[in-house]
C-alpha cells in the first residue's frame, strides 16, 4: 500500500532512506543502550492494520508490537475481509480520509466487516468515521454505522480548541476494554467530537467532559473505537490496546477503581523539551543555553552536552512527562529531508515513548542542490511517518504572517501552516514563537499590542510589547507576539509554543504577562515556555493565565526539579495534573 510519502510525491529514494538501517556517527550517538527487541518479538498472533496514509501511524505499530502481535498491512479490500483483528487509526481530516477509503475500494469492505461484529478497533478519526457524517471538510458523509453527527467544539465557551491533553473518562457500562483504566487519564487531541444521544446510547461506552459531554469511546459486541489515542496514553493506553488484542488479558484486569479525590477534568500538561544540536564532533546531543546561547563559557566554547536525545526522551516518558518535544537547532536546514539522524531519533524514540512527540526545525519548503523542489507538506509527511505527532514551525511562520498581513489577512493556501493543517488537521501544527520585550513610554508610540507591565524598563518605561524574532532569536521583525498568534490561528495552526528570550535559562518563572496576553487573544491552546525553575512556577502560570501546558528543559535535564514533583505540586494546589 502507498505511504503518505508516496501520496505526497516524495521521491522513491527518500522513502528508501527513511526505512533503511543506515547509521552515521551522529546517529550512533543517539542509539539507546537497551535491546530493540520490541519490534522483533516472535509471535504467531497477527493484527491487520488499515493505514490509509495519514499521520503518525508508527506509534500504533509500535504499540501493537509492544503488546506482542505481528502486523499485516491492508493492501486490498480482501485483506479487510480476511482480517482476524482489524485496527483502524485515523489522523487527519474527515473528508480526505473518506475520499481515500472510497478511492481504494475499502468503504464497503469496512462496513461489511464491522456489521458482521468482527474484532475492530478504531482510533480518533477512526472512531469519528463510524458516524453518519461530520461538519469537518465543509460537511461530508461518514460510514453511517453509528447515529449522530461529528461537530466542532464550541469556541464561544472560552475553552481552547483543539481539545489537547489528558482527560478523565466516565464509563457508562462495564467493559473489558476499559476495566483497568480506573481514574487514570487518557490522551486526546481533536477539534471535532460526537455527542451522546438516545439514538447512539447503545454504542456509547464512555464519555469525557470538555465544555459539555462528548463521546470518548464506543463499543458494541466486538466492535470498539476510541476518540482518545491509546498509543499515546502511556501505560494505561498500552493496557487498553492489550485488552482489545487479547481477551484473556482483559479478563484478568480488576474492575475500575473509584476516583481518588484528585482534581478532575482536562489536566494541565507538563512537557519536557529537548533542544537537539550537532556538536563540534558531528554528534547529536541535547543541549541548553541562556538566551539561546548553547556554548560553554571559557576557553573551550564547546556546545553544552546534556545527554543523548533518545535516552533522555525515554527517561522523561518513564518519569511522567505528558509530551516530549524535540527542537532541532542544528544547521541541517539546507536539506531537512536528508537529516537522517534526526529522523532516526524520532523512529527510535517512538519505539519506547508512548506519549505525543513534537519535532521542530526545518519544517518548510525548500529546493535541494539538484534543483528538486519539496513542499512543506512533503517535509512534514516524512517527519510524521518517522514518529512525530506534531510539527513545530518557527521562523517560517513569522515570514508567512508577514506575507499574510501584506495581503490584508487574505489566505492563499501557500503557507506551510495551511498545507499541513489541511491534510493532517490543525492539531498537528504547532507554532513556536520566540519573542523579546520592547519597552515603550506609552501605547501611543507603537502600533503593536502593549501591556502595562509590573517590570518597568531600564528607563522606567511602564509599557512593553513583545517583538517576534527569527533565526534563533538573532533577528527581530516588525510583528508582535499577539499579532502573530492571531494570524497563525486564522491560517490553521492548532497550538502555540510560546517562548521568551528574556526569561530563557533564568529560572525565575514564566513571563505570565506575555503568556496571559497571547492566551487571551486566541482560542487555540498555548504552551508556556522559558523560565521555569521550581514547581511553583508551573502553578503560577496556570493560575494567572489560560495556558494549557507548560514546558521546561534544563531543570529536567539536570534533575534539578523532578517531573513528579511538579505534578504533585499542581494537584495539591487544585490544578489537575496527570500522575499515572
Amino acid at each position: 500500500m502507498a505511504t503518505l510519502a508516496s501520496c505526497c510525491g516524495l521521491p522513491a529514494q527518500l522513502g528508501a532512506q527513511s526505512g533503511s538501517p543506515r547509521r552515521t556517527r551522529a546517529l550512533k550517538a543517539t542509539a539507546p543502550s537497551r535491546s530493540r527487541a520490541i519490534g522483533t518479538l516472535a509471535c504467531e498472533r497477527e493484527v491487520t492494520l488499515l493505514d490509509y496514509g495519514a499521520g503518525n501511524v508508527r506509534s500504533v505499530r509500535n504499540a501493537i508490537k509492544r503488546c506482542g502481535f505481528a502486523i499485516k498491512e491492508v493492501e486490498s479490500a480482501a485483506d479487510i475481509a480476511n482480517a482476524e483483528r482489524l485496527v483502524f487509526p485515523g489522523v487527519g481530516a474527515f473528508g480526505q480520509a473518506m475520499d481515500i477509503l472510497e478511492k481504494r475500494g475499502y468503504t464497503q469492505a469496512l462496513k461489511d466487516y464491522i456489521q458482521a461484529d468482527r474484532p475492530f478497533l478504531g482510533v480518533c478519526l477512526g472512531m469519528q468515521l463510524l458516524f453518519e457524517g461530520s461538519e469537518e471538510s465543509g460537511g461530508c458523509e461518514g460510514l453511517g454505522l453509528i447515529p449522530g453527527m461529528v461537530t466542532h467544539f464550541d469556541t464561544s465557551l472560552g475553552l481552547p480548541v483543539p481539545h489537547i491533553g489528558w482527560n478523565d473518562l466516565l464509563q457508562k457500562r462495564p467493559s473489558g476494554l476499559l476495566s483497568h483504566v480506573g481514574d487514570r487519564r487518557v490522551y486526546f487531541v481533536h477539534s471535532y467530537h460526537a455527542t451522546p444521544s438516545p439514538e447512539n446510547a447503545g454504542w456509547v461506552l464512555a464519555t469525557s467532559e470538555y465544555g459539555g459531554e462528548f463521546v470518548a469511546a464506543v463499543q458494541r459486541g466486538n466492535v470498539c473505537a476510541t476518540q482518545f489515542h491509546p498509543e499515546k496514553s502511556g501505560a494505561v493506553g498500552l493496557d487498553i490496546m492489550r485488552s482489545f488484542l487479547d481477551p484473556q488479558f482483559a479478563a484478568q484486569q480488576a474492575e475500575a477503581a473509584a476516583p481518588n479525590g484528585r482534581p478532575r477534568g482536562l489536566a494541565k500538561r507538563v512537557i519536557a523539551c529537548l533542544d537537539v544540536r550537532a556538536n563540534d564532533n558531528g554528534d547529536l546531543v541535547v543541549t541548553k543555553g541562556d538566551q539561546y546561547d548553547v556554548r560553554e563559557t571559557g576557553s573551550t566554547g564547546e556546545v553544552r552536552n546534556l545527554g543523548k536525545p533518545v535516552e533522555l526522551a525515554g527517561r522523561y516518558f518513564e518519569e511522567g512527562a505528558d509530551e516530549v518535544t524535540f527542537l532541532n537547532i542544528t544547521g541541517f536546514r539546507d536539506f531537512p529531508l536528508g537529516d537522517l539522524p534526526m529522523l532516526e531519533v524520532l523512529r527510535q524514540a517512538s519505539e519506547g515513548v508512548f506519549v505525543p512527540l513534537t519535532v521542530g526545525g526545518g519544517i518548510r519548503e525548500f529546493t535541494d542542490a539538484a534543483g528538486r523542489h519539496y513542499s512543506a507538506l512533503q517535509v512534514a509527511a516524512e517527519y510524521f511517518r518517522s514518529g512525530a505527532d506534531k510539527v513545530s514551525i518557527g521562523s517560517d511562520a513569522v515570514f508567512a504572517v508577514e506575507e499574510y498581513l501584506a495581503r490584508s489577512g487574505a489566505k492563499d493556501g501557500s503557507t506551510a501552516i495551511e498545507q499541513i493543517s489541511r491534510v493532517y488537521g490543525a492539531q498537528a501544527v504547532v507554532i513556536s514563537i520566540d519573542p523579546k520585550r520592547v519597552y515603550v513610554a506609552s501605547p501611543e508610540v507603537t502600533t503593536h499590542f502593549t501591556v502595562k507591565t509590573s517590570k518597568p524598563g531600564p528607563n522606567g518605561e511602564q509599557y512593553c510589547w513583545w517583538q517576534c524574532t527569527v533565526k534563533g532569536g538573532r533577528e527581530g521583525r516588525d510583528v508582535d507576539a499577539v499579532q502573530l498568534a492571531k494570524a497563525v490561528e486564522d491560517l490553521g495552526a492548532g497550538e502555540i509554543l510560546l517562548n521568551c528570550i528574556d526569561n530563557d535559562g533564568v529560572g525565575q518563572g514564566f513571563d505570565c504577562e506575555l503568556v496571559g496576553a497571547v492566551s487571551d487573544a486566541v482560542t487555540i491552546p498555548v504552551i508556556a515556555s522559558s523560565g521555569a525553575g521550581a514547581p511553583e512556577h508551573f502553578s503560577e502560570v496556570f493560575q494567572k493565565t489560560r495556558a494549557a501546558a507548560a514546558l521546561a528543559a534544563g531543570i529536567f535535564h539536570r534533575r534539578e526539579v523532578p517531573i513528579t514533583a511538579v505534578k504533585e505540586h499542581l494537584n495539591s494546589s487544585g490544578i489537575p495534573a496527570r500522575t499515572a
